[in-house]
């Protein structure tokens, strides 16, 4: 049996918690530079705001029906994110973090009420951090997802799904007459692993609920489709294909790449922002374990301005494969000195680590010190532990950003509320 515990509209939610005045209106939070819609509250879905809308095609909503809008709030965020995931763990045996928001659990084997327990653990994150989310429990991962879809909407929509299951929805608890009234009204669409190109696929053939995906033979998905789509049959048949995922695997690649609040024309400015992808990039290097055999460094301007354009990126590879951010930063400004062209104004840049593999593994190529050491290693971790423990940026290597400066290539953030729970200046204080 698995569970799925998914927040509700996560990074709108956060905002409306710590400021109660906004429970109830429509609030949208902004990604790079207050562009695009990222984030919904319900109040704003129901206004019709689409995800990812450019915020000047929908700031007239902010006159004629409350509209709020917020730039991103990552910090908190991140720190809730965590917090969240500290209370699910609780639920079952082991957890997946399938992303900020939701988390697999493996409730195999765990006696009682699974269904009173869905209830417990979902009380627990409303009054331990202010959030709601949906609990679904089923026999695979796909009904858990289909499970938690059906506990979201039953209480957002009344009328599509009993009322009994709103909040948390145990498909373990239904009869097989009731799993097929609940998978009759869910649309094909809805099912996860079932993309938009399969989706208008199958309705072309007359699929249009996951009952009818669920009746297919798995060998003709398989030839028509493939695996994956098969795989997504299996599970909504009750055969268990995919596994929990406790420890998710390395990546391919890890990087970081943002638009600047304001374009930069000087080399300075483009080597401090570089620096600091870089080094952010590190730290996602080490924890998951990885070294890089090559840095990916690129810098553009805004294809929307009038010429001049520029877009170059250029791949350098390293002596050995490391997760220094000495090396790392060294190589990214080597990188960008090397595809700088003076007379441009650069609206976004980005550092990518690539060639990612175990510790140790040497190749020919630039040299940027003799680093790699057991003393180095500990260093590293240590910068990771003091900018954990005080703040990203506390500790910081030379040329890979400074907090006195990046205000001239930092991302536009008019809107960005205080860091509540990460910063002591920005704790909230209750007077009674």
């Amino acid at each position: 049996m698995f569970g799925l515990v998914d927040l509700s509209n996560f990074y709108a939610s956060c905002e409306q918690t710590f400021r109660p005045s906004l429970r109830g209106k429509p609030v949208v939070v902004l990604g790079s530079n207050d562009g695009c819609v990222i984030a919904r509250s319900q109040e704003a879905k129901a206004l019709g705001v689409p995800m990812g809308a450019p915020w000047f095609k929908v700031s007239h909503l902010a006159q004629s029906a409350g509209l709020v809008a917020l730039s991103a709030n990552f910090p908190l965020i991140g720190d809730m994110s965590a917090r969240f995931m500290s209370l699910a763990a609780g639920f079952g045996h082991q957890l997946e973090a399938y992303s900020v928001d939701e988390a697999f659990a493996d409730l195999s084997g765990i006696p009682g009420d699974l269904t009173l327990r869905g209830f417990k653990i979902r009380a627990r994150i409303r009054q331990w951090l202010g959030l709601e989310c949906g609990v679904g429990l089923g026999g695979t991962k796909t009904l858990a997802k289909l499970a938690n879809l059906v506990s979201k909407d039953a209480e957002r929509k009344p009328g599509r799904y009993p009322a009994h299951l709103a909040g948390v929805c145990n498909f373990g608890d239904l009869s097989q007459a009731q799993l097929e009234a609940v998978m009759r009204a869910t649309a094909v669409g809805d099912v996860w692993g079932v993309g938009r190109r399969y989706g208008a696929q199958l309705l072309e053939l007359g699929v249009v609920s996951a009952w009818d995906l669920a009746q297919l033979p798995p060998s003709l998905v398989r030839k028509r489709w493939g695996l994956v789509l098969e795989r997504t049959v299996l599970e909504l048949q009750g055969v268990s294909c995919i596994d929990l995922e406790a420890v998710p695997g390395p990546k391919k690649q890890v990087g970081v790449s943002r638009s600047f609040g304001k374009g930069l024309e000087g080399l300075d400015g483009l080597l401090e922002a570089v620096g600091e992808f870089a080094a952010r990039a590190a730290v996602k290097l080490r924890k998951q374990g990885s070294v890089a055999g090559q840095v990916f460094v690129f810098a553009q301007t805004s294809p929307f301005r009038p010429p001049p354009h520029f877009s170059r990126g250029l791949c350098v590879p390293l002596a050995s494969a490391s997760a220094d951010t000495r090396v790392l930063v060294a190589a990214a400004h080597a990188g960008v000195r090397a595809i700088f062209q003076s007379g441009v104004e650069f609206n976004k840049a980005g550092v990518f680590l690539l060639d990612l593999c175990p510790a140790n593994r040497r190749q020919e190529a630039f040299d940027f010190g003799e680093m790699g050491s057991e003393i180095d290693e500990q260093l590293m971790a240590t910068v990771d532990h003091l900018n954990q423990r005080f703040g990203r940026g506390t500790v910081l290597v030379g040329g890979a950003g400074n907090t006195r400066r990046k205000t001239d290539w930092s991302p536009k953030q008019s809107r960005l509320t205080p860091q509540y729970t990460t910063r002591l200046s920005d704790i909230p204080v209750a007077k009674a």
